[in-house]
């Protein structure tokens, strides 16, 4: 592809995408913080940050028995990005593209596996330039707003604010060299500044560091945490994975369809762990309903086998438990989200299921992406732990935009300068709504879910 030909299709791609309704967990967004030159601060605690799910860049290389297509690479002599390099959408890069990025799952051992002839890595280990853009020729914005703030305030760039980016497409039981990995991490920030650090989750993000810290003894939490910033979390799940995995959902990608792009998304053990948790939902709330049968939390295993994704079903089966209950995570937490947007929370299909996009929904309250239900279950650890649990509710903040907006990162300053509660400018009633421990114990229970129409 010529150097003009494959700067046009970036831009079209862009575009296209900035213009679409969202992504699923990420969006593409321009930069618009400029670094300034500050005098590095070692006096504000180090952060880690721990992206969400397809938050961080993933490179591949291949040399596989075949190929799906005679214009896909069969072998390749290095590493090449395989997460997210916009040429890929094209209409036959997507077929190279799925079979590159796809696991393989296998229900006996319980275990999966990259494509036959495939190597996955994860870039950056430690260092934020993952993170920041999802792409090389950063288009795709992600934490570069947060993380040029933190430069800005005197952090250092993969020294006082680091990341641990993830094979988000593997559920954390299967990520053991991972979790090792990260706990050596925050110990050696810990050493080098002597003073604990803050572990910054956005999404699934939020997740991967909650059942990290279950991992740990309270001593270890006491010592090297000193708080936890969560924001946007799905801690009961998202209701928005099964429409994923029924009938996919493009996530705004311009020349591919919900169906094409259907065979990567049911490709993960993430999508299947992210089903809506018990905790969230009661049991005969509808998520999906059909002309011949409407599918509850109860119906999982029928569902996988209706949409012919039986592998579905061991992989929930597997990582189900993973958070199960919900307890504290045992370390001071300041639980953010977005509420005040009609987030789906009911997918209505014709007879068409799953082969067709929905043809209408049930909204309740949310972040457009995910329900306050799942969001707010933070809520319930609010005096059921000794460390203080804030959580702050922003008014009409998309899932992406709580990442990007300055608002939430001024908050997050404050919170990193021990200036968190002070009344400031970052406060205004109509925009964010506090729930501190322990005032509001009584009235920090989760709100009902809405009842169903169906």
């Amino acid at each position: 592809m010529g150097y003009p030909h494959c700067c046009t299709v970036l831009l079209i791609v862009l575009l296209a995408l900035q213009q679409s309704a969202g992504f699923w967990l990420f969006d593409v967004f321009p930069s618009n913080f400029k670094t300034q030159n500050k005098v590095p601060n070692n006096s504000t605690p180090p952060v880690l940050i721990v992206p969400g799910t397809a938050g961080n860049q993933l490179e591949a290389k291949i040399d596989k028995p075949s190929r799906v297509h005679w214009m896909c690479y069969k072998k390749t002599d290095d590493f090449f990005t395989l997460w997210i390099d916009l040429n890929m959408f094209m209409p036959i890069g997507i077929d190279c593209w799925i079979d590159n990025i796809r696991i393989v799952y296998n229900r006996t051992t319980r275990k999966s596996s990259n494509s036959a002839g495939v190597s996955v890595r994860v870039p950056g280990f430690g260092q934020t330039y993952t993170v920041e853009f999802l792409d090389k020729n950063k288009l795709s914005g992600y934490f570069n707003n947060m993380v040029t703030h933190l430069v800005n305030m005197g952090y250092v760039r993969n020294e006082a604010v680091r990341a641990a980016p993830y094979d988000f497409r593997v559920a954390p039981n299967e990520q053991e060299e991972y979790f090792a990995r990260l706990k050596k991490l925050v110990e050696d920030m810990y050493e080098q500044y002597q003073q604990p650090l803050y572990l910054l989750g956005h999404s699934m993000g939020s997740n991967y560091v909650l059942y990290f810290l279950y991992q740990q003894t309270q001593a270890w939490k006491d010592q090297y945490i000193k708080g936890f910033i969560s924001l946007g979390a799905p801690w009961g799940g998202a209701v928005k994975t099964l429409r994923v995995l029924a009938s996919g959902e493009n996530l705004g990608i311009p020349l591919v369809s919900n169906i094409k792009i259907r065979e990567q998304q049911r490709m993960t053990t993430t999508n299947p762990w992210m089903l809506p948790f018990e905790e969230a939902w009661p049991a005969d709330h509808v998520f999906i309903s059909t002309p011949s049968f409407n599918y509850t939390r109860q119906d999982y295993q029928r569902f996988f086998k209706d949409i012919d994704f039986e592998d579905g079903w061991f992989m929930w089966e597997d990582t189900r438990n993973l958070t199960a209950g919900l307890p504290p995570p045992g370390v001071e937490i300041y639980c953010f989200y977005g509420v005040g947007l009609p987030t789906p929370v009911t997918y209505i299909y014709d007879d068409q299921f799953p082969n067709a996009d929905p043809i209408d929904y049930v909204y309740a309250d949310g972040d457009d992406t995910v329900d306050s239900l799942s969001m707010g279950l933070c809520k319930r650890w609010i005096g059921k732990q000794a460390q203080p649990v804030h959580v702050k509710e922003f008014r009409s903040m998309p899932h992406m935009e709580i990442v990007l907006n300055r608002k939430v990162i001024n908050v997050v300053q404050s919170i990193l300068e021990g200036r968190y509660g002070e009344e400031d400018s970052t406060f205004h009633e109509t925009d964010e709504r506090p729930i501190d421990s322990p005032v509001m114990q009584d009235q920090a229970q989760p709100d009902q879910p809405p009842k169903s129409t169906l």
